[in-house]
């Protein structure tokens, strides 16, 4: 009897092992997709804050260099509230950038207007881009999601 006591154990024994073999590679699995799932969406929620910024701010600053507006800190509360959103899940680098662009902005309402020419000349002659510094900033940061 010893002999089916033993057969006995040792199926029992590797029907256990099985079944939390089974168990521990289906948990890792899940775990591993559900990390992957949370990571392209906190993505996907950064490029879309900073799309909405780009958008925000490229607006706003052909609207300074061709008009002096005396509202301007009015027009400007959608890109503060925007950075303040940035500053809440974006690196210190992000959120320079987009403090810096903010500022460009409202000097350049602050400033007198600009001809046609002179923006041409601002834009392709001296290679200005305010938002190149933030738009790389973002690049890096969203590499970090495994995106680009």
């Amino acid at each position: 009897m010893e002999a089916a006591y033993i057969s006995a154990l040792a199926a029992l024994a590797g029907t256990a092992i099985g079944g939390l073999t089974s168990f521990a590679t289906s948990w890792t699995i899940q775990r591993a997709q559900t990390r992957a799932q949370r990571v392209a969406n906190e993505r996907d929620k950064r490029e879309a804050l900073f799309g909405k910024f780009v958008d925000e701010a490229a607006k706003l600053y052909a609207d300074a260099l061709q008009n002096k507006r005396e509202d301007a800190a009015a027009l400007m509360i959608g890109i503060y509230g925007l950075t303040s959103r940035i500053r809440l899940i974006s690196s210190a680098r992000v959120v320079q950038s987009a403090e810096a662009v903010t500022q460009i902005i409202m000097d350049a309402y602050l400033s007198p207007n600009m001809t046609l020419q002179e923006l041409r000349d601002t834009w392709v002659e001296r290679h200005i881009d305010p938002l190149r510094d933030f738009s790389e900033a973002c690049r890096e940061e969203l590499q970090t999601f495994g995106k680009f």
